[in-house]
């Protein structure tokens, strides 16, 4: 049993033994765990690493998502005011009409009648779409396939020669925003666009683009440069115009036809040729289109006259309604083809006269009944000179004031054919001398009128007293200081030509003074009337017998006198006037139907080269009467037939 249990322990002790003899193996129970603390597992670090970029850049991701989002929300609510579009049409514009009722001058921003897409020209919509967004029913607001396209045509033309912009984003620049070009601009611009994409129709944005968009000459929208070039609505453009008004998009001031024909035709051809392009038309009609010519029918064109009536005008406003604080319609006196009769009248006179260099004229044309200025030419060129010498200038009429010395003389009594003695007269040594130096003797008025003979009228003058004949003139509407001395009755005082004309206006309409007027009425945006014209409030000055009687002699003066140059094919009645070492030449005169007065001279008062009232001035006269009364029936000058009547008898002359 000893042995047993000693042999059975002995195993025991030996196993112990060995086990502390022998290392652990490394699958040992305390061994395996250590070595799965201590053991780096392949790839750890790095997977560390990769996790914790990760989840910083969500994290940075996410507050980039807020950042923009802020961004987003401040610039919205920076955003201008979105609600209502027809905030932004602009106040204080003046548009003129004439009295064929077409706009022919503005001031200030125009804005034509809202029009639908529906309203416009087809060709209109199509020019616009072709040229300036061609995917525009297409794209959400911002067209990526138009923004690629143009980086890639800029980056191979090594410039900007293509934008990106869709019709939506340029309505947002321009209606709401500024042309600044920061980052901060072009975020409100694309916000803008998608609200626009989300709160109107795809053809109500085109229509509020077309609108409001400029094109040039101060005209806003297609409907006021419809009626700005051409003179008509813009429901009434045919295709060439269309094309037209769409080139000027890119460039209102460089492609202004008015300004610069020849690059607006070309850059014309180019829209026709983007709508062969698009599909819209076929070239055979883009070429009968390109081949029209340009013809600027309306207020944006170049002619002077116009400008120099409608400056006066305008300033004129605050007599009728005070400063404009909203936009206004003035209907104003002017024919437009008179106007163009009158512009070339004085542009084609001066063109032929002799030693016409630094030679101012000026024109004025009134219907003699109402005193209505019916055209003004201020100036040869108003380019050169905003002067408005049919207005402002205040000269010596000469002769030209002659007849109102014989008229005093008809009221009190004389006949036109009593007889003045024609010879030489000193007043306080002061001697007349008529322009031949030679004296008629005993002559009739009528013939001393006619001859336009300077110590007769002085003569006659003093005989019926110089007071009366200054009364008269004043009762005429001569506003300037007259002349105390003999020397009134040879036009020494000044008046303007449009004074001039209101005289021979209440000539020729039987004795009835006459303020010359240009505005018929004003009427505010929506129509209504702030002022209408109604009556002259001015009544005979004069008697129709007297009138009638000085009305023949002076178409006796046309007729055989001094100015025989202004004969017209048909009764006319004038009279020249020439001032000392010829500083002003004039010639006033009438038909039954217009009364027109030419001035010539220069600004700085010098003595021209002999231009006499019977020579430019006529001349001018003259080459207008006769291009305005063609077609109109003929007739007889007012007050001739009753005149021939009442003198039938009349006593002998003195």
């Amino acid at each position: 049993m000893a042995r047993t249990t000693a042999a059975g322990r002995r195993p025991a002790r030996n196993a112990a033994a060995g086990s502390k003899a022998r290392p652990k193996s490394r699958s040992g129970s305390a061994t395996g765990k250590r070595s799965r603390r201590s053991a780096p597992r392949p790839g750890g670090l790095t997977g560390r690493l990769l996790r914790a970029g990760l989840l910083w850049s969500a994290v940075a991701g996410l507050w980039a998502l807020v950042a923009v989002a802020g961004v987003l929300v401040w610039q919205a609510y920076k955003l201008p005011d979105i609600g209502d579009l027809d905030r932004y049409t602009r106040a204080g514009a003046v548009r003129m009409t004439g009295a064929d009722g077409r706009m022919f001058a503005s001031f200030g921003p125009i804005y034509g009648d809202p029009l639908t897409v529906a309203e416009l020209p087809r060709h209109l919509v199509q020019a616009v779409i072709a040229t300036e967004d061609r995917r525009f029913y297409d794209h959400p607001g911002i067209d990526p396939i138009g923004l690629a396209r143009a980086a890639w045509t800029n980056l191979m033309a090594g410039r900007v020669v293509q934008g990106g912009s869709t019709l939506t984003q340029q309505l947002a620049k321009n209606v709401f925003l500024t042309a600044d070009r920061s980052l901060e601009r072009k975020l409100q611009e694309l916000l803008l666009a998608f609200w626009l994409e989300r709160n109107f129709s795809k053809d109500e944005i085109l229509a509020i683009y077309l609108n409001r968009v400029y094109f040039g000459a101060g005209a806003y929208g297609v409907d006021a440069a419809a009626r700005k070039y051409f003179g008509i609505p813009a429901s009434r453009l045919g295709l060439a115009e269309s094309a037209l008004l769409a080139g000027l998009l890119k460039a209102p001031s460089r492609y202004n036809p008015a300004v610069a024909p020849e690059r607006a035709g070309k850059r014309t051809s180019v829209v026709l040729a983007n709508m062969v392009d698009a599909g819209y038309i076929d070239r055979d009609a883009a070429r009968a289109a390109a081949g029209q010519p340009i013809a600027i029918a309306g207020p944006a064109g170049r002619g002077s006259g116009p400008r120099y009536f409608a400056d006066w005008v305008y300033d004129s406003l605050p007599d009728f309604v005070g400063r404009p604080a909203s936009d206004l319609e003035v209907i104003t006196t002017l024919d437009p083809g008179l106007q163009a009769i009158a512009e070339r009248a004085v542009s084609e006179g001066l063109a032929a006269a002799r030693n016409a260099d630094g030679l101012q004229a000026a024109l004025v044309v009134l219907d003699p009944a109402s005193g209505a200025v019916r055209a003004l030419v201020g100036g040869r060129d108003y380019g050169d000179s905003q002067f408005n010498r049919a207005v402002q200038a205040r000269r010596q009429p000469g002769s030209a004031f002659k007849p109102l010395v014989f008229l005093a003389a008809l009221e009190a009594g004389w006949s036109p054919s009593d007889s003045i003695d024609d010879a030489p007269i000193r007043i306080a040594g002061w001697a007349p001398e008529n322009i031949d130096g030679k004296f008629d003797g005993r002559i009739t008025l009528a013939q001393a009128l006619a001859r336009s003979r300077n110590a007769a009228t002085v003569r006659l003058q003093e005989t019926v007293g110089r007071g009366r004949v200054r009364a008269l003139a004043e009762r005429f509407g001569l506003s300037g200081p007259l002349p105390e001395g003999p020397s009134l009755a040879l036009g020494t005082g000044e008046a303007s030509p449009l004074e001039v004309a209101g005289v021979y206006a209440a000539i020729a309409n039987g004795g009835r003074a006459v303020l010359p007027f240009a505005v018929a009425g004003v009427r505010d945006r929506e129509g209504r009337p702030l002022y209408e014209r109604s009556g002259s409030g001015l009544s005979a000055v004069v008697s129709r017998r007297s009138a009638a009687a000085l009305t023949d002699m002076l178409a006796g003066a046309v007729a055989a006198g001094t100015g025989k140059a202004a004969r017209l094919d048909r009764p006319a009645a004038g009279k020249t006037g020439t001032t000392q070492d010829h500083r002003d030449a004039w010639f006033a005169g009438f038909t039954a139907d217009l009364v027109a007065v030419v001035w010539v001279g220069r600004d700085d008062n010098a003595a021209m080269d002999k231009v006499t009232g019977g020579g430019l001035p006529a001349d001018i006269w003259k080459r207008f009467m006769t291009a305005s009364h063609k077609g109109w029936p003929e007739r007889p000058l007012p007050g001739l037939r009753e005149q021939q009547a009442s003198l039938a008898g009349e006593r002998q002359p003195r």
